[in-house]
C-alpha cells in the first residue's frame, strides 16, 4: 500500500512515485524537446533544456558532474512539478535518478529568461520544499551571471544539507558549443550532434528570451563617478559591492566569450566567501580591481585590472625568458616574440602597438622596470647590473567616458580581450629549461 502522505522523493520507490502522480499528490509534465507551448515561454525553455540534457550524453554528463548529481541509474525529466499537500508553489523542472527501483538522487530547477531575475523569496520557498522532500539540490538558471556556479544572484538562506547552484544561460550555451568543436570532449553520436545544434539554435535566437551579460549594475557607474569626483568611499556603500559583483560577472562573461572562440573552457579567477569584502577594501584603497582569465595550454594566464581614477583597463601575460642567457639576449628574445606577433597578424598588431608596455621583472627588486614597446632597446641600459627573471606584455587601454557606462564598458572590454588574445596571447610562448643530458665521462 502507498503511504497516505508524501514525505520524501529521495529514497522513495519509483512505483510509489508513479502512484503519487496518479493520485494527484505529485503533479508534473514530461519534458519534451518540442513542447506545445508558446515560443519564448519560460516553460518551453525549461522543457527544451531538460530534454537536451536527457538526449545528449556528453551534455548530460557535464551538467550532472557540475551539480554532483548521480549518473548511476536511469534519469527521468519533468517540468511544472508541484506537491499540493506540501506547498502551492510550482517548480519549473525536476530530474530524478532511479537506481534499483528507488529514487537515489534528485534536483529541482528554477528557470528565468528575458529580464526576469531570480527571486529570493521564491528560491527560499523551493528550498523549503526541497528540505521537506529530502531533495538536496536546487539549480537556478537565468540571464544573470555569477563568479562561480556555487554562488547565487540572491542572498537566500540555504539549509545546511542542501546545495544551491546557479547557471547563466550563456554558460549553458557555451558548454553546448564546446561539445560541437572537434576535440576530445566532442559529442560522439551524429544524431546527438544534430539535437545539440538544434537546441542551441533555439537558445541563441532572439525569441528564446536568452541574452548574454549586457549591462553592469548601476553601482558600477556610481563608483566610477564617485572616484572621479574624489568623493570619500566607505565599506558600507552598497554601490561599491554592486560594482565589485558586476566586475565578477563581466570577468565570467569574458571567460565564456573566449571559450566559445577557442573551443576550450576558459576560467575566470576563483572567488571565496571573503572575495567581495577584500575587493571592496582594495577598491577603496587603490581605486582599482583585479581579475584573471585562466586558459589551458596558453603561455600564461591573462591578468586583468580596471583603474577607476585613470579609467584604464590593462591586460597582461607573463613570460619567462631564457634564464641561461644575459639581459641583452633576453631583451632580444622578447623583441622577437613581438616581431612574430606582428608578422602573424600585420593588420591587428599595429592597432595594439602603441598601447603595449613591456615590463622587466628584476630579481630581488620591489618593482618592475617598464618601457613602451617603441623604447624596448632602452631596457638594456635600464637593467644594467640587474638580472631579468621575467617579462610582462601589458596592453593598456583608456576607456574615457565609456569606463563609467554600464553598457559601453562591456562592449569595450569584450572587444579588448578578443583583440589582445588574437593579436598577442595566441602567438607568444614562454621559455622552458632544456631537459638535462647525461654527460659521458672519460672513464665510461
Amino acid at each position: 500500500m502507498i503511504q497516505k502522505k508524501l514525505t520524501k522523493l529521495v529514497g522513495l520507490k519509483k512505483t510509489d512515485f508513479d502512484l503519487f502522480v496518479q493520485s494527484g499528490q505529485i503533479k508534473l509534465q514530461r519534458a519534451n524537446l518540442i513542447p506545445t507551448l508558446k515560443t519564448g515561454d519560460e516553460m518551453a525553455l525549461t522543457s527544451i533544456f531538460l530534454s537536451t540534457v536527457k538526449l545528449v550524453k556528453e551534455y548530460r554528463d557535464g551538467i550532472f558532474k557540475s551539480i554532483k548529481l548521480s549518473r548511476a541509474g536511469k534519469a527521468y525529466y519533468y517540468t511544472e512539478a508541484s506537491f499540493p499537500d506540501i506547498s502551492s508553489s510550482r517548480i519549473d523542472g525536476l530530474i530524478i535518478v532511479v537506481t534499483k527501483g528507488v529514487i537515489a538522487d534528485a534536483v529541482f530547477f528554477e528557470m528565468k529568461n528575458k529580464n526576469n531575475g531570480i527571486d529570493q523569496q521564491q528560491v527560499e520557498d523551493y528550498l523549503s520544499i526541497s528540505k521537506s522532500l529530502k531533495v538536496n539540490k536546487l539549480v537556478t538558471v537565468s540571464n544573470e551571471f555569477v563568479a562561480d556556479l556555487t554562488h547565487s544572484p540572491v542572498k537566500a538562506k540555504v539549509p545546511r544539507n542542501i546545495s544551491l547552484y546557479h547557471f547563466s544561460w550563456t554558460y549553458l550555451i557555451t558548454k553546448g558549443r564546446l561539445l560541437l568543436f572537434k576535440n576530445d570532449l566532442r559529442i560522439q553520436d551524429d544524431d546527438q550532434v544534430e539535437i545539440m545544434s538544434e537546441a542551441l539554435h533555439y537558445f541563441e535566437s532572439s525569441v528564446s528570451g536568452i541574452s548574454g551579460f549586457i549591462q553592469m549594475k548601476a553601482g558600477w557607474k556610481e563608483l566610477a563617478e564617485s572616484i572621479r569626483a574624489q568623493k570619500a568611499l566607505k565599506q558600507s556603500d552598497k554601490f561599491i559591492e554592486e560594482a565589485v559583483l558586476s566586475w565578477y560577472e563581466e570577468e565570467k562573461d569574458m571567460a565564456l566569450l573566449l571559450s566559445r572562440k577557442l573551443g576550450v573552457l576558459v576560467k575566470s579567477s576563483s572567488k571565496n566567501k571573503d572575495s567581495v569584502k577584500n575587493d571592496i577594501k582594495k577598491v577603496i584603497k587603490d581605486n582599482c580591481i583585479n581579475g584573471e582569465l585562466i586558459i589551458k595550454n596558453a603561455a600564461s594566464d591573462i591578468k586583468l585590472m580596471a583603474e577607476f581614477e585613470r579609467r584604464i583597463v590593462s591586460m597582461s601575460v607573463k613570460l619567462t625568458p631564457p634564464l641561461d642567457r644575459g639581459n641583452k639576449a633576453k631583451i632580444t628574445w622578447i623583441g622577437k616574440q613581438l616581431e612574430n606577433c606582428k608578422k602573424k597578424n600585420d593588420t591587428l598588431f599595429p592597432k595594439l602597438e602603441k598601447e603595449l608596455i613591456i615590463e622587466a621583472d628584476i630579481k630581488y627588486a620591489k618593482a618592475n622596470i617598464k618601457v613602451k614597446l617603441s623604447e624596448l632597446d632602452e631596457l638594456i641600459e635600464l637593467t644594467k647590473d640587474k638580472e631579468i627573471q621575467g617579462f610582462k606584455i601589458t596592453l593598456n587601454r583608456g576607456f574615457g567616458a565609456g569606463f563609467a557606462s554600464v553598457k559601453k564598458f562591456i562592449v569595450l572590454i569584450d572587444n579588448m580581450v578578443l583583440e589582445y588574445y588574437e593579436g598577442i596571447v595566441q602567438y607568444v610562448s614562454t621559455w622552458t629549461r632544456p631537459t638535462p643530458k647525461i654527460v659521458q665521462t672519460e672513464t665510461e
